[in-house]
């Protein structure tokens, strides 16, 4: 019996991915992020769209010591034999302070552009951008996408990433709602909180029209590749024994 899904299934002579032949036909012609959009999307990356996929995994594989790559180090001290818990136990705090994110800004700029255009006027997106920040203020809710706890001047990424996404016909209403926002809660609300990594990631798949889901997927995908670094780093020049060593410390000093 051969179990199929949409995705794909094996026959005892063959694997078929989307209805592709994995050996005679994406093998020889695919590299990752074409398959990585077969399975997802079911069908190839045009040039553009393919640009944008490697920019998110690119941004998001590392940005330094993070609570995901502490996360890894310190599992791996205790498991040194299992790199897969290791780099599972750094994926498993992408949640809504770190590289989750990506998939809630995709999903809010996603459900507050209803009724804009990609050529909507200024305007209209500060208007828009005024009423989500009022709204989720009186709601008690965090924006998600902006600010950052070292870059707080402004992420290095996003000027980047906007470049890329402007030279790509990616920079549409959700960036303009993203940069609104950030405008908007300067100029009426006081509060310097610049768009951040994750932010322009999760416009850049809202432009993309990806599945909120996808995005943080990619995040994801791209971290992995992060976190492999660390554990290998970890194996080499371990700093995991000292991070629990302030903890013994902490506990016998009472601090």
């Amino acid at each position: 019996m051969t179990i199929r899904t949409t995705i794909g299934y094996a026959t005892t002579q063959d694997i078929f991915v989307r209805g592709q032949n994995l050996s005679t036909e994406i093998i020889p012609n695919a590299d990752f992020v074409d398959m990585a959009c077969l399975c997802i999307l079911g069908r190839y990356p045009e040039p553009r769209f393919k640009r944008m996929m490697n920019v998110i995994l690119v941004t998001s594989c590392d940005h330094g010591f993070t609570p995901i790559s502490m996360a890894g180090r310190l599992t791996f001290l205790g498991a040194p034999e299992s790199l897969q818990g290791a780099v599972a136990a750094g994926l498993l705090g992408a949640g809504d302070r770190y590289l989750g994110v990506t998939q809630n800004v995709a999903q809010m700029l996603s459900d507050e552009t209803h009724g804009l255009a990609d050529d909507s006027p200024p305007d209209q997106f500060e208007a828009r951008a005024r009423d989500l920040l009022t709204r989720y203020a009186a709601q008690k809710k965090r924006i998600a996408g902006v600010g950052h706890p070292i870059h707080v001047d402004g992420d290095p990424r996003v000027q980047a990433l906007r470049t890329v996404s402007r030279d790509n016909g990616y920079y549409g209403r959700h960036w303009k709602l993203l940069d609104a926002i950030a405008g908007v809660n300067q100029a009426a609300f006081g509060k310097l909180l610049p768009i951040n990594g994750a932010g322009a990631m999760g416009a850049i798949a809202a432009e993309m029209g990806l599945d909120p889901k996808a995005a943080r997927g990619l995040a994801l995908v791209g971290r992995t590749a992060g976190l492999i670094a660390h554990i290998i780093e970890e194996a080499n020049t371990p700093v995991a024994p000292n991070m629990w060593k302030l903890v013994l410390d902490a506990e016998q000093t009472g601090k």
